[in-house]
Order: structure tokens, then C-alpha cells, then sequence
């Protein structure tokens, strides 16, 4: 008798155990948001035939967008191309990539991140530049698709990605009719830019000298050093502009966001430069760092002000 009510006791004892676990379970499902397709990013490739000065047909050889798109009434119908930093060598996919679309999605802005080709997978100049320009045209060919305006489509972009990002808005061109691809119908200028700590001027004392070798080489022309010192190609065309960077960035020193903002001053661009006294290079969201931390606030006022986003 004594055994059997032990083990009676023991049943109960699991069943209490199982049912107590099937209560926690539902719980953490219950405070969870519900994760969907449409929250993951999806991986689409830029030219689904080959890109162009391709070397081969991998993943490092074809650039792409992830994009985000979360299922969502108060999104807004703006849209960012983000461009990570890496100096042309590699790129910061997770603090000025996934995170920032994840910032993006949080003030209601549609994010795209560029896997774009660089000198870590074998490319130079003009590639990346050829890879930025794709993008913009893409997500405005898409735009219906993606539920995106075709005239709010920006760009951002984080150190050598800030070099790129201001070069798509200096470097644009307005499509080509006759082409047979829908998406070089397209414009390529982005309707407004966000430059962090960008990598701007070539060829100067305070150039990020990694960066440029890789982009352009070890041993570029006087020619191609003017064509990609961005700061020389702002013209009234040249999108609206927030630029910040941290005043203690040793690698790739405020100058560069400074001599551009007067550049776009002397145009006549809607620009807004901040210069922390705080924050150094490659701080991302700039989270704890005192004074630069103020970046992504002052950054959607921008949006706001300039009638990207309500």
C-alpha cells in the first residue's frame, strides 16, 4: 500500500512538474512578439542575371539587398539604402547594418542593406559605386512592390559606406530609356543622404588612407583622385544631406564631414552637420557614448523636417 501511494505521489508530483513547464512555455510565447516571414530580411540579388565586371557567380560576387520589411500600418512609405562601413575591405554588417535597419523599422522607415562588392572580395573602383547606383535604381523600380514612395528613397551610410553613400548622391545619372532592363530605366540620385563619419575628400592629409588604397588602389591617378574626392561634386542637384561625426575620430577625422557640409552650403543643399565632442570611429548607434548618442534623434528631427517622414 505504502509503494503505491508513493508512486501516486510521484505522478502527481510530474504531472504538476509538466504542467507548470507548459505554463511557462505559453507565457514566454505570450510576452513575445510573433516573428513572421515578413520580419526577416530577404536576400535579393541586384542583377538576377550576373553583375556587371562580375569575377564569378558566389555570393561575394553578386551584391544584394536585405531587406526588411515588417508587416506594419504605421510604417511610413520612406525608405533607406544602408551602406556599411569596412574601409573597402570588409563590411560591418551587425552594428552599421542589421542594427541600423532595425532603428530604421522602429521610426517607421522601410530599410534595405547593401551587401556591396569591395577589395576584401576582389573588386575596386568602379564596382562599388556600380552596386550603390543599382540599388537606389532597384528599390525605386520596386517601389510599388515595396510599398515605398519612388521620390523618398535615401541613403546611409557609415565611414568608407559614408564614402559610397555621398558618391551615389554626387555621382548619380537620371537612367537610360532605351534600356531593355526596367531597372536601369531608373534614376539613380538619392532623394536625401546620411553621411556617418563618412570618408570623403581623397588625397589629403586627413584622408582615411586604407580606404582609399583599397577603392582606388596603391598608386591612383591625380585624375581619379579628383573624381572620387565627393566633397569637389556637390552641385544644387546634390540631395539633402545630415552628416555627424564624433570630434576625438582619429582614423577618419571630422574634416571630412566638415569640408563637404560647406560644400553643400556654397551649393545651396539643405545640409546639417553635427560634430560631437564626443565619439570616435566606428561607433554605430553611438549607444553610451556621450554626446554622439544624440546622433539618431537629431537625425529623425532631420527626416521630419525635411518632409521625408510625419
Amino acid at each position: 500500500m505504502v509503494r503505491r501511494f508513493d508512486s501516486f505521489n510521484m505522478g502527481i508530483r510530474q504531472m504538476r512538474h509538466a504542467c507548470k513547464t507548459l505554463v511557462i512555455a505559453l507565457l514566454l510565447l505570450a510576452v513575445q512578439p510573433a516573428i513572421g516571414v515578413s520580419d526577416q530580411p530577404e536576400r535579393i540579388r541586384l542583377w538576377s542575371h550576373g553583375a556587371p565586371e562580375s569575377r564569378g557567380d558566389t555570393v561575394k560576387d553578386q551584391p544584394s539587398l536585405q531587406r526588411y520589411s515588417p508587416d506594419r500600418e504605421d510604417m511610413s512609405r520612406a525608405a533607406v539604402i544602408v551602406f556599411p562601413g569596412g574601409g573597402y575591405g570588409n563590411l560591418a554588417m551587425d552594428h552599421e547594418g542589421e542594427q541600423i535597419a532595425t532603428w530604421l523599422i522602429d521610426n517607421g522607415v522601410h530599410a534595405f542593406v547593401c551587401d556591396y562588392r569591395h577589395r576584401g572580395k576582389g573588386y575596386g573602383h568602379p564596382v562599388p559605386m556600380l552596386d550603390a547606383k543599382r540599388a537606389i535604381r532597384f528599390a525605386r523600380a520596386n517601389s510599388r512592390k515595396f510599398n515605398i514612395d519612388a521620390d523618398k528613397i535615401g541613403v546611409l551610410g557609415f565611414s568608407a559606406g559614408g564614402h559610397l553613400a555621398s558618391t551615389a548622391a554626387t555621382h548619380f545619372d537620371s537612367g537610360n530609356p532605351e534600356s531593355q532592363d526596367a531597372v536601369e530605366q531608373q534614376s539613380s540620385r538619392p532623394d536625401f543622404a546620411i553621411l556617418c563619419y563618412p570618408v570623403i575628400a581623397m588625397g589629403q592629409s586627413f584622408t582615411h588612407q586604407g580606404s582609399q588604397r583599397n577603392l582606388l588602389g596603391k598608386e591612383p591617378s591625380e585624375e581619379m583622385i579628383h573624381a572620387m574626392s565627393n566633397e569637389r561634386h556637390v552641385t544644387m542637384q546634390t540631395p539633402p544631406t545630415f552628416l555627424w561625426h564624433g570630434a576625438e575620430d582619429a582614423a577618419v577625422p571630422p574634416a571630412n564631414s566638415i569640408v563637404f557640409f560647406q560644400a553643400l552650403q556654397s551649393a545651396g543643399v539643405v545640409a546639417e552637420l553635427h560634430v560631437y565632442a564626443k565619439g570616435g570611429h566606428g561607433i554605430g548607434l553611438a549607444a553610451g557614448t556621450p554626446g554622439a548618442k544624440d546622433w539618431p534623434a537629431a537625425c529623425i528631427r532631420w527626416l521630419k523636417a525635411i518632409d521625408v517622414i510625419e
